[in-house]
């Protein structure tokens, strides 16, 4: 029953990493575009 979990924990965190990363991705892309809409640099 250990390995269950363990398998389970291990197979998680690249579910959240990818959660984590489309989120910032996302903000980044939809500010990056108001930027442009703007016409002001993003940095």
């Amino acid at each position: 029953m250990t390995g269950f979990w363990m398998t389970i924990y291990v197979l998680v965190w690249p579910l959240v990493t990818l959660t984590t990363l489309s989120v910032i991705v996302r903000a980044f892309f939809k500010e990056w575009r108001q930027a442009r809409k703007e016409g002001r640099p993003i940095v």
